[in-house]
């Protein structure tokens, strides 16, 4: 009997807790279904300031399309943006951060939701070896927020931005190009340097990408035919003495010599064998002019007798 009763409390207490749970559900729910927008708006911030992130933003989700157009959307606007920014839903912020400076574009907030705009382009930047069309966008942001607010103090923040945001691309162009030595393709590969050099003249990678450079042309050089190889060894050649110039204590430098001095016996040797080749070509040449002047002397005997029967 003890232990029924006992039972009966239990779910006595529980059923108080899931009414308790139930009533605060239902009066934000009747709050969200009021026309009472001065309450609603009221709470909204309470949540908000609360951290209180997805409630709020059902209710912001409602009235900045109540106030739209009145004083009070300014604020709503704002807040609405951020509330997204703290969801981390950065593409609908960085959108109505946007909406807002487009709506709003005298507003002491202006500067502010426009770097967070741009801002938003930056957090959505993914690793380098993806996509990196976001990244692009966001330095196209942050450069223009720059442009428009150069005595700002975020001014400097969204430049340290740009310089990370292109560590991403100059990577990304190191790897590619990188790729096209790693399977072989090594014309395409030199190009893969060259570009990525010419696109990022300051890039950390500068040293890799020239050294590279020089491999690839090598290989190239030593997989072409016998009569492209000495120009192409001596392009080798030529990536190896800049190499040497612009990079005097690179730990490169013995392998990049090396390459250089392959390149100069490889054209030596090629020389060899295409003077040897010259030679086998030109004693063909002859001995086909023999054998043809053989023929035509033997036809001309033999039309000579088929003429003259009588000798």
């Amino acid at each position: 009997m003890f232990k029924n009763k006992r039972i009966v409390q239990m779910l006595a207490i529980l059923l108080l807790a899931v009414m308790g749970m139930s009533g605060c559900k239902s009066k934000f729910e009747k709050l969200r279904a009021s026309n009472d927008t001065a309450r609603k708006y009221q709470e909204a911030i309470k949540l908000y300031n609360n951290k209180k992130y997805s409630k709020a933003l059902i209710l912001f989700d409602d009235l900045v399309k109540k106030y739209r157009g009145r004083p009070e959307a300014e604020d709503l606007n704002y807040y609405f943006a951020f509330t997204n920014y703290k969801l981390r839903d950065y593409t609908t912020a960085r959108y109505q951060f946007k909406n807002f400076t487009d709506t709003y574009p005298n507003s002491s907030r202006a500067e502010e939701c426009r770097y967070m705009g741009a801002y938003c382009y930056y957090l959505e930047s993914p690793v380098y070896s993806l996509d990196q069309d976001n990244t692009l966008k966001a330095i196209e942001a942050l450069q223009l927020f720059i442009n428009i607010y150069p005595e700002s103090e975020r001014a400097t923040e969204a430049a340290d931005l740009i310089t990370d945001l292109r560590g991403k691309l100059e990577r990304k162009s190191y790897e590619n190009a990188k790729i096209y030595l790693d399977i072989g393709d090594y014309l395409a590969a030199v190009i893969a340097f060259d570009n990525s050099l010419r696109d990022f003249p300051d890039t950390k990678y500068a040293e890799l990408l020239e050294f590279y450079k020089i491999e690839a042309q090598y290989l190239y050089a030593s997989n072409s035919s016998e009569r492209k190889k000495e120009e192409r060894f001596k392009d080798a050649i030529e990536f190896a003495d800049d190499f040497v110039a612009n990079f005097p204590e690179s730990s490169h430098l013995k392998e990049a010599n090396d390459y250089k001095s392959d390149s100069e016996k490889k054209i030596v040797e090629t020389k060899k064998t295409l003077a040897e080749w010259a030679v086998l070509q030109k004693e063909a040449e002859e001995r086909l002019q023999r054998k043809q002047g053989q023929t035509v002397n033997q036809d001309q005997a033999q039309t000579d007798t088929t003429n003259n029967p009588q000798g």
